[in-house]
């Protein structure tokens, strides 16, 4: 794809599903429309956030309950956390410490308490970001939480799910070349291949526009107070986008363009086959408060 240009349109009219085969990498191609779906859950509550937007644990904790039962089709949370984990399981959280937007400590001690609850020992539960290639167990881990905030991104347009698996490799800006077109590859390798059971964005104060490497402005960061979740990560990470997306439309009066668009989820789909990128093949389920939803 040497000298080919993904510009805005290209990833628009892949989101949307049309035929894109073109603007892709080689060998990308549109598979034939009976491909599978993929569910997503959006869950938001107004209480979410309290004084000084200082996240309510026990809020949070209901909201990430309630969306994987809803995920898994249970009536109960602990059945919905016993058919993704085992006992015997060794999980990794892989969270993300951006100084500037971190994912939620709370976030991260409600999934922890779950995994403990669903007979995973404490021993064998680790919560890491940029330390996974040395820590014994995401080394040794058979299941993966991943968990990270929704904002903009200067190298994939989006940081999302797929993108929060980049401290699993040593080479990081190897996957930065055209729009980080190659992060999908990741999810290939034997550390992560598989072993992802659950996929979450934060986007209790998601980021939706930024411009440069590191950028960050409260004037961009709202409190949406919800969460997204789901098994498929690009499905996950399609939804999160379009919400970055509306929030701009909303914001602006037009979806002002990021430093790159977001291609690298759909390369995803199209190339590495980690799941639906194609909103209309999403079953997006909205739970909880819908005051300015947008999606």
């Amino acid at each position: 794809m040497k000298g080919k240009i993904i510009t805005r349109r290209d990833f628009l009219r892949v989101a949307a599903g049309t035929a894109v085969a073109a603007t892709m990498a080689p060998g990308i191609q549109l598979e034939a429309r009976a491909e599978p779906t993929a569910k997503v859950i959006l869950i938001r509550n107004a209480e979410v956030l309290g004084p000084q937007d200082q996240v309510q644990e026990e809020v949070l904790r209901s909201m990430l309950d309630v969306a994987v039962k809803n995920l898994l089709g249970t009536n109960a949370p602990l059945e919905a956390w016993g058919k993704l984990f085992k006992g015997s399981d060794v999980v990794g959280i892989k969270s993300n410490e951006w100084q500037k937007l971190p994912t939620p400590k709370e976030l991260e001690v409600a999934i922890k308490r779950r995994l403990l609850d669903a007979g995973v020992a404490e021993k064998n539960i680790g919560i890491d970001d940029r330390g996974v290639l040395n820590n014994p167990i995401f080394l040794n881990a058979t299941a993966l939480v991943n968990v990270r905030p929704l904002r903009t991104h200067h190298w994939s347009g989006v940081g999302t799910c797929l993108k929060n698996y980049i401290q699993f490799v040593p080479n990081r800006p190897d996957y930065h070349e055209e729009g980080c077109s190659p992060l999908g590859k990741i999810w290939t390798y034997p550390i992560v291949k598989g072993k992802t059971r659950l996929n979450i964005l934060s986007a209790i104060t998601p980021q939706f526009y930024g411009r440069g490497a590191n950028f960050f402005d409260k004037r961009y960061v709202w409190p949406y107070k919800g969460l997204i979740v789901g098994t498929d990560p690009v499905a996950v990470d399609t939804v999160g986008a379009h919400l970055l997306q509306s929030k701009r439309i909303a914001f602006f009066g037009e979806d002002k363009s990021l430093d790159v668009p977001p291609i690298h989820i759909t390369v995803a789909d199209k190339k590495y086959h980690l799941g639906v990128s194609d909103l209309s093949r999403i079953q997006l389920t909205k739970l909880g408060w819908m005051e300015e939803v947008l999606i």
